[in-house]
C-alpha cells in the first residue's frame, strides 16, 4: 500500500509511466488491480476539477534521486517531479482543455515541452542556467555540458558548533561530468582522475580497469529546447547527503542520524559564466535518543550533541558548486620531497618501463606575470582571499595583515601584489563558500580554538582553484577568558587526531593531513604563555599589551593557514634553527624572528624570571617559507625547468632551510615520530633544554598561582586555570622528551647532493648522552612526586564556577599527574621504541657500540626510577603508587597479550625485568612498619605480576 499511495501522490508520473510502458501490465499480471485503481484515483482530481467541486494539485516535490548507494531501479521509479509540477496547473484547471493546451501536451512516453515546465519561472544565466519557480528549481543542461569535465564541490555553510563539526567549512570535491545514460535519464558521475595514460590503447584499457563513481541520478524533466537543445533536470537530486556528512555525525556522536529529505530544501541558487551554485538546508534527524547503558559497556558510547535545542534534529547547510575547469590545463610542477608541498598524485600507466607509476604535482595557484620581461610585475590574476563579512570588525585588519604578509615571498620571485585581501561588503548577497571566492571566514563553536586551511585543486595539474580558511572565535575569546575547566582535559594530540579520523576516508576528500587543525595544542600553548606572563606581572589582563598579544597570535595563525592554502605543508623542524642564547636576545629575535617558517606549531618564547623578554612569537614569514614559495611559483622556462627546480631543491642542506613534516613529527595519521628535532611546540636547537626550561616555568607558574590574590571581577576560576595550563604544558613535554629514547635524527637528502660536510645519512641514532639525559629528566622531573606538591590550602580553594552545573567536583591532582606520566610511559614502553633500540647496533661501527645505550639500559633505568622505593624502603606516596600501577599494567599486558607484540629480544628483556621486579616486590612486601596502603599496594602488585608471569600468551 505504501507503494500505491506514493504513486497516487503523483498522477502525472503514473500517466507518463504507463504511457511509456504499454506492456507493463501484461508483464506484471499481479499488479493489474493496483494499476487500475491507481488509474482511477489519478483521474479523480481532473474529474473533480471539471465538475467545479474541488481542486487537487499535485503535491510540490523536488524528486530526483541521488546515488550515494547507486540504485538505478529506484532512480527510474522516482520520475521527474517537474512533470508533476507542470501537470498541476492542468489538473487544477476548472475549464476544458483548449486546443493550445492539447498541442503543448507531451507526446506519450516523453516529458513535457521545455516552455511548459519553466512557465512563470525565473532564469539565472550562467555556466549551468538555473530556473526557479516558488519551491521548484531546475538546472538547464545544454548539449555542451554533457560529458564536459567540471569541478563539483560541496562546502558546509552551517553546522552545529561542536566536536569539529563547524560551519564555514570546505567539504569534498570531485572532477565530474553530466552523462546522459538513457533518453530519459542523466547522471552526475565522478571521474576517475587519479589514473592516467597516453596512447589510445592504454586509455582504452584504463577505462576498462578503473571505474567511475555515481554521485547522483536524475530523470530528464523536459523535452529539449527547440533551439538550444538543452533539457531541464530537477535540482532535487541535490537534496541528498552527497558529501556523506552523516558519517561525520556518526563518528562524532555514535548516533545514526539520517537525512530527512522531506524537511530539506533549496535556499539559494545563482549562476555566473564560470560557476553555478546551489545552497541547501539539509535536515538530519534520529527518531529517538538511546538511553545510556546501565552497566559499563566496552567501546565508544552514544553521546548526543549538546548545542541543539533538541538533540534529535539538526540542520546542516550545503553549498554545491559546479565550476568550469580552465580552458588550458596548467603545466604541472613535480613535487620534491626535500621541500614540503601538498600535491595531487596520479598513477601514470603510459609507459611500463617506468618503475614508479605515481607522479606528484605540487598544489599551487596559477600565477603569471602581466609583463613577463619585468623583474617585478603584478600578476595577470592575483591570488585573492576575500575577508568574509562574518569576521568581527576589530579583527579584520589583523586578518588582512596575516594574508598580505606572504607578498614578501612573492616579491622575491618577481611578483608585486601577488595576494589581495579585499573585504566582502556587509550587504553582499553572495556566499564566500562558492567556488568563485577564496576566503577567510570566522566561526563560533565549543571547540573554536581552531584554524583550518583547506583547498580544492585540479588533480590533472595540481592547480589550486579555491580555498576557504576558517578561523575560530577561540583565538580571541579563548586567549582572554576561557581555559578548559577540567585539569588535564586538554590533551595534546587527541583532538587533532580525532579531526583527522573524521576527514580520512571521507568521499572526495584528500589526505587528512591537508586539513591542518592548528587547534587545542596551540590553544594550550598560548594559554600557558598568557597565564605565565600575567602571573609574572609581564602583562596585565585587558591591557593594550594583552590585546597586542592576542592579535599577534591571531596574525600568526592566519599566516600559517594562508601558507597551507598556498600549497605548503607543515614544517616541524622550523623551530630548531636558533640557539637558546639567540632566542633570549631581543635584538636578534627582532631582526631574525624565532624560526625559519610560520608553518611550524610555534611555542611562545617565554623568559624565565629575571631574564630579559625577547620577541614572543614570529611576526612574519621565514627563509624556509620564501624557499618553498620559490620552488612552487617562480616562473621557469619549460626547457630548463627540471634543472632549475633541482638547483632550488638542492639548497635543502642549508641550516636555515631545515624541514620535517607531519609524518616526521608523528602523533597523528603519520604514525610514531622518531626524530626529537621534529616536534610540535618546541623552540631552539636543543629541544631537551627547552623542555627543562618549561618545567621550570611550570613550577614558577604554580608557585605564583598558590600566592595569587584574585582581583575584583576576575572570577573564581583563575587559580584553576593556572593549574590546568601547567599540566597541559607538561603532558606535551613528557611525550616529546620521550622521543629522545630510541630516537633517530632524519635528513631529507637525495643521492647526488651534498652539503659542505658531504652527504649526511638519512637516519642517525640520537647521541647516547642525550638519551640518558632525557631518561634522567623524566625520572627526576616528571616521575617524581616532588614536582607536583601543592599547599593543602591551594587545593582546597580551587573553586569551580558555581553558576555552571558541571565541573563542581574538586580538582583531582592525581588524575592530572597520571595523564602527564602516561604520555611518557606510552612512548618509552612502545614496540617502536623497543624495535629501534634492538636494531641500534646495526647502525653503528664497532667503535660506537661500546658507548651506545641499549634496550636493557632503558628497561633497567625505567624500572629503577618507577620502583625506586623498593630499594630504599619506606612508604610509597599515592602519586607514585599510581605511576607504578600504570607501569605494571603495561608489563602485564605485554606478557599475556600479543596484539601489538614487542620484538623477541624485547620480550625476553621484559620478562627478565619482570622476574627481578617480582623478587623485589616479594622482599619489600615483607618489611615491617609500612602503612596499610603501601602494604596493600605491594601485595596487589606482587599478585598481579605473578599471575601474568604464569599466564599463557593470548595470541591477538
Amino acid at each position: 500500500m505504501r507503494r500505491l499511495f506514493r504513486k497516487i501522490d503523483n498522477p502525472a508520473h503514473f500517466d507518463w509511466h504507463c504511457a511509456s510502458n504499454p506492456l507493463h501490465l501484461l508483464r506484471n499480471p499481479m499488479r493489474r488491480t493496483e494499476h487500475c485503481l491507481l488509474r482511477l484515483l489519478a483521474m479523480a482530481p481532473l474529474a473533480l476539477g471539471l465538475s467545479g467541486c474541488a481542486t487537487i494539485a499535485a503535491a510540490p516535490t523536488t524528486a530526483g534521486t541521488t546515488a550515494a548507494a547507486p540504485k538505478p531501479a529506484a532512480a527510474a521509479s522516482a520520475a521527474g517531479s517537474a512533470i508533476a509540477s507542470a501537470a498541476a496547473p492542468a489538473a487544477a484547471a476548472s475549464r476544458p482543455a483548449s486546443a493550445a493546451a492539447a498541442a503543448s501536451a507531451p507526446t506519450p512516453g516523453q516529458p513535457p515541452a521545455f516552455a511548459v515546465v519553466i512557465k512563470d519561472a525565473k532564469r539565472s544565466d550562467g555556466l549551468i542556467p538555473v530556473w526557479r519557480k516558488d519551491e521548484k528549481l531546475w538546472l538547464e543542461i545544454a548539449p555542451a555540458r554533457l560529458d564536459q569535465t567540471l569541478m563539483f564541490s560541496v562546502n558546509i555553510s552551517n553546522s552545529i558548533g561542536e566536536r569539529f563539526l563547524h560551519g564555514s567549512s570546505m567539504g569534498p570535491n570531485w572532477l565530474a561530468s553530466f552523462v546522459k545514460t538513457t533518453p530519459t535519464q542523466i547522471q552526475l558521475q565522478a571521474l576517475n582522475a587519479e589514473h592516467i595514460a597516453t596512447g589510445a590503447a592504454q586509455q582504452h584499457a584504463l577505462a576498462q580497469s578503473f571505474s567511475r563513481s555515481l554521485l547522483a541520478s536524475m530523470p530528464i524533466a523536459s523535452a529539449a529546447h527547440p533551439e538550444s537543445k538543452a533539457v531541464l533536470v530537477d535540482a532535487g537530486f541535490l537534496l541528498a547527503d552527497i558529501p556523506a556528512y552523516s558519517r561525520n555525525l556518526e563518528a562524532a556522536f555514535r548516533l545514526s542520524y539520517s537525512l530527512d529529505r522531506g524537511n530539506s530544501h533549496v535556499t539559494e541558487a545563482y549562476a555566473t559564466a564560470d560557476m553555478t551554485t546551489v545552497s541547501t538546508n539539509m535536515h538530519f534527524a534520529i527518531p529517538r535518543l538511546p538511553l545510556p547503558p546501565t552497566t559499563p559497556t566496552p567501546g565508544p558510547q552514544p553521546t548526543p550533541p549538546t548545542t541543539l535545542p533538541d538533540a534529535r534534529s539538526m540542520f546542516i547547510g550545503y553549498v554545491y558548486n559546479f565550476v568550469k575547469m580552465p580552458e588550458t590545463v596548467m603545466p604541472p610542477r613535480v613535487a620534491d620531497g626535500r621541500i614540503g608541498h601538498f600535491f595531487d598524485s596520479v598513477r601514470d600507466f603510459s609507459n611500463d618501463r617506468k618503475v614508479q607509476q605515481k607522479v606528484h604535482y605540487v598544489n599551487r595557484w596559477r600565477l603569471e606575470k602581466k609583463d613577463s620581461a619585468a623583474a617585478l610585475s603584478e600578476p595577470v590574476k592575483p591570488i585573492t582571499f576575500w575577508l568574509d563579512k562574518n569576521i568581527p570588525a576589530e579583527y579584520r585588519e589583523t586578518v588582512r595583515a596575516g594574508v598580505l604578509e606572504w607578498n614578501k615571498a612573492f616579491e622575491k620571485i618577481g611578483f608585486k601584489n601577488a595576494l589581495l585581501a579585499p573585504q566582502q561588503p556587509d550587504d553582499a548577497t553572495w556566499d564566500t563558500l562558492d567556488s568563485a571566492h577564496a576566503s577567510v571566514r570566522w566561526f563560533f563553536g565549543l571547540d573554536s580554538g581552531v584554524g583550518v586551511g583547506p583547498s580544492h585543486s585540479d588533480p590533472r595539474s595540481g592547480e589550486i582553484l579555491d580555498a576557504d580558511i576558517r578561523i575560530g572565535d577561540g583565538w580571541g575569546r579563548g586567549l582572554r577568558r576561557e581555559i578548559v575547566e577540567q585539569v588535564g582535559a586538554s590533551q595534546s594530540h587527541d583532538h587533532a587526531a580525532h579531526a583527522a579520523r573524521h576527514l580520512s576516508g571521507q568521499p572526495g576528500m584528500k589526505d587528512a593531513n591537508a586539513f591542518c587543525n592548528y587547534a587545542e595544542e596551540a590553544m594550550v600553548e598560548s594559554q600557558f604563555a598568557l597565564e605565565s606572563l600575567v602571573a609574572m606581572g609581564e602583562i596585565t589582563p585587558d591591557s593594550p599589551e594583552a590585546e597586542a598579544f592576542v592579535k599577534g597570535v591571531l596574525k600568526h595563525v592566519v599566516m600559517h593557514e594562508v601558507g597551507h592554502t598556498l600549497g605548503l605543508k607543515h614544517n616541524f623542524k622550523a623551530s630548531t634553527i636558533y640557539t637558546a642564547a639567540q632566542l633570549r636576545n631581543p635584538a636578534f629575535t627582532e631582526a631574525n624572528g624565532l624560526s625559519n617558517s610560520v608553518m611550524d606549531y610555534m611555542a611562545v618564547n617565554l623568559p624565565l624570571p629575571g631574564e630579559t623578554r625577547a620577541a614572543l612569537y614570529d611576526r612574519t614569514i621565514g627563509p624556509y617559507d620564501e624557499w618553498a614559495i620559490e620552488y612552487a611559483y617562480r616562473p621557469l622556462d619549460a626547457k630548463t625547468e627540471a634543472a632549475d627546480l633541482e638547483r632550488i631543491a638542492s639548497r635543502s642542506t642549508e641550516p636555515l632551510l631545515a624541514f620535517a613534516d607531519d609524518a616526521d613529527a608523528g602523533g597523528g595519521p603519520g604514525g610514531e615520530g622518531i626524530d626529537p628535532l621534529a616536534n610540535r611546540f618546541d623552540l631552539g636547537s636543543d629541544p631537551l633544554a627547552y623542555f627543562e626550561r618549561r618545567l621550570q616555568l611550570t613550577r614558577e607558574l604554580w608557585r605564583r598561582a598558590q600566592d595569587w590574590k584574585s582581583r575584583p571581577g576576575e572570577g573564581v576560576v583563575r587559580q584553576r586555570n593556572m593549574l590546568n595550563a601547567g599540566f597541559g604544558q607538561l603532558r606535551v613535554s613528557a611525550d616529546l622528551v620521550s622521543k629522545y629514547v630510541g630516537g633517530m635524527h632524519t635528513t631529507r637528502e637525495v643521492p647526488g647532493t651534498t652539503g659542505a660536510a658531504g652527504r649526511q645519512a638519512s637516519f642517525v641514532p640520537v647521541d647516547p648522552a642525550q638519551q640518558r639525559r632525557a631518561l634522567d629528566f623524566l625520572a627526576k622531573g616528571l616521575f617524581s612526586a616532588e614536582s607536583f606538591r601543592f599547599s593543602p590550602q591551594f587545593i582546597a580553594n580551587l573553586a569551580p564556577d558555581y553558576v555552571e552545573w558541571q565541573g563542581r567536583s574538586p580538582v583531582s591532582i592525581s588524575a592530572a599527574v597520571l595523564r602527564v606520566q602516561n604520555a611518557a610511559l606510552d612512548r618509552l614502553m612502545s614496540a617502536g621504541t623497543a624495535t629501534r633500540l634492538v636494531d641500534l647496533p646495526l647502525y653503528l661501527a664497532d667503535a660506537g657500540k661500546a658507548r651506545q645505550i641499549s634496550l636493557a639500559d632503558v628497561y633497567t633505568t625505567l624500572q629503577g626510577a618507577v620502583w625506586s622505593e623498593l630499594k630504599r624502603g619506606g612508604d610509597i606516596d599515592p602519586l607514585r603508587r599510581n605511576l607504578q600501577r600504570e607501569y605494571l599494567r603495561r608489563v602485564q599486558g605485554a606478557l599475556v597479550r600479543s596484539a601489538t607484540p614487542l620484538p623477541p629480544d624485547a620480550m625476553s628483556l621484559l620478562r627478565l625485568h619482570a622476574n627481578r621486579l617480582q623478587a623485589d616486590l616479594r622482599q619489600a612486601a615483607g618489611r615491617k612498619g609500612l602503612s596499610i596502603e603501601t602494604q596493600a599496594h605491594l601485595k596487589d602488585s606482587l599478585d598481579g605480576l605473578t599471575e601474568a608471569l604464569r599466564a599463557t600468551m593470548q595470541r591477538g
